[in-house]
Protein backbone atom coordinates (compact mmCIF):
# COMPACT_ATOMS: atom_id res chain seq x y z
CA UNK A 1 0.00 0.00 0.00
CA UNK A 2 2.93 2.35 0.67
CA UNK A 3 3.93 2.30 -2.98
CA UNK A 4 0.40 3.29 -3.99
CA UNK A 5 0.48 6.17 -1.50
CA UNK A 6 3.81 7.23 -2.93
CA UNK A 7 2.60 7.12 -6.54
CA UNK A 8 -0.49 9.13 -5.65
CA UNK A 9 1.63 11.62 -3.71
CA UNK A 10 3.76 12.09 -6.84
CA UNK A 11 0.66 12.70 -8.96
CA UNK A 12 -0.59 15.33 -6.52
CA UNK A 13 2.86 16.92 -6.63
CA UNK A 14 2.38 17.32 -10.37
CA UNK A 15 -1.01 18.88 -9.65
CA UNK A 16 0.35 21.51 -7.33
CA UNK A 17 3.31 22.33 -9.54
CA UNK A 18 1.05 22.94 -12.53
CA UNK A 19 -1.43 24.69 -10.25
CA UNK A 20 1.26 27.18 -9.29
CA UNK A 21 1.49 28.27 -12.91
CA UNK A 22 -2.27 28.72 -13.21
CA UNK A 23 -2.55 30.54 -9.86
CA UNK A 24 -0.40 33.43 -11.16
CA UNK A 25 1.42 33.83 -7.87
CA UNK A 26 -1.64 32.96 -5.79
CA UNK A 27 -3.62 35.87 -7.26
CA UNK A 28 -6.41 33.67 -8.69
CA UNK A 29 -8.74 32.06 -6.14
CA UNK A 30 -9.67 28.65 -7.57
CA UNK A 31 -6.29 27.73 -9.03
CA UNK A 32 -4.72 28.81 -5.74
CA UNK A 33 -7.17 26.70 -3.72
CA UNK A 34 -6.49 23.70 -5.99
CA UNK A 35 -2.74 24.22 -5.58
CA UNK A 36 -2.90 24.40 -1.78
CA UNK A 37 -5.19 21.36 -1.60
CA UNK A 38 -2.87 19.38 -3.89
CA UNK A 39 0.14 20.36 -1.77
CA UNK A 40 -1.59 19.16 1.37
CA UNK A 41 -2.73 15.84 -0.12
CA UNK A 42 0.71 15.23 -1.62
CA UNK A 43 2.52 15.75 1.68
CA UNK A 44 0.02 13.66 3.65
CA UNK A 45 0.32 10.78 1.18
CA UNK A 46 4.11 11.03 1.24
CA UNK A 47 3.99 10.87 5.03
CA UNK A 48 1.84 7.73 4.86
CA UNK A 49 4.25 6.14 2.40
CA UNK A 50 7.19 6.90 4.68
CA UNK A 51 5.74 4.63 7.35
CA UNK A 52 7.14 1.66 5.45
CA UNK A 53 9.52 3.00 2.79
CA UNK A 54 13.06 4.31 3.23
CA UNK A 55 13.20 8.12 3.30
CA UNK A 56 15.79 8.56 0.55
CA UNK A 57 14.05 6.18 -1.81
CA UNK A 58 10.58 7.58 -1.22
CA UNK A 59 11.67 11.20 -1.52
CA UNK A 60 13.64 10.57 -4.71
CA UNK A 61 10.72 8.73 -6.31
CA UNK A 62 8.22 11.39 -5.15
CA UNK A 63 10.25 14.21 -6.65
CA UNK A 64 11.02 12.14 -9.74
CA UNK A 65 7.35 11.52 -10.47
CA UNK A 66 6.69 15.21 -9.94
CA UNK A 67 9.59 16.21 -12.16
CA UNK A 68 8.63 13.93 -15.03
CA UNK A 69 4.94 14.79 -14.90
CA UNK A 70 5.53 18.51 -14.58
CA UNK A 71 8.02 18.52 -17.45
CA UNK A 72 5.64 16.60 -19.72
CA UNK A 73 2.67 18.79 -18.83
CA UNK A 74 4.83 21.87 -19.33
CA UNK A 75 5.47 20.70 -22.87
CA UNK A 76 1.81 19.87 -23.47
CA UNK A 77 0.11 22.82 -21.77
CA UNK A 78 2.65 25.64 -22.00
CA UNK A 79 4.51 24.83 -25.23
CA UNK A 80 7.80 24.27 -23.47
CA UNK A 81 10.52 22.75 -25.67
CA UNK A 82 10.37 19.00 -26.31
CA UNK A 83 13.84 18.54 -27.74
CA UNK A 84 15.41 15.09 -27.98
CA UNK A 85 18.04 15.79 -25.31
CA UNK A 86 15.41 17.05 -22.89
CA UNK A 87 13.28 13.94 -23.47
CA UNK A 88 16.35 11.74 -23.01
CA UNK A 89 17.07 13.38 -19.67
CA UNK A 90 13.47 12.82 -18.58
CA UNK A 91 13.96 9.18 -19.59
CA UNK A 92 17.00 8.98 -17.32
CA UNK A 93 14.92 10.23 -14.40
CA UNK A 94 12.31 7.58 -15.20
CA UNK A 95 15.03 4.92 -15.31
CA UNK A 96 16.23 6.09 -11.90
CA UNK A 97 12.74 5.76 -10.46
CA UNK A 98 12.39 2.23 -11.84
CA UNK A 99 15.84 1.35 -10.51
CA UNK A 100 15.03 2.62 -7.03
CA UNK A 101 11.78 0.66 -7.01
CA UNK A 102 13.58 -2.52 -8.06
CA UNK A 103 16.17 -2.31 -5.29
CA UNK A 104 13.78 -1.22 -2.54
CA UNK A 105 11.71 -3.38 -0.21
Amino acid sequence: MSWIYLALAGLFEIGWAVGLKYSHGFTRLWPSAFTLASMTVSIVLLGLALRALPLGTAYAIWTGIGTIGTAILGMMLFSEPAEALRLACIGLIAAGIVGLKLVSP
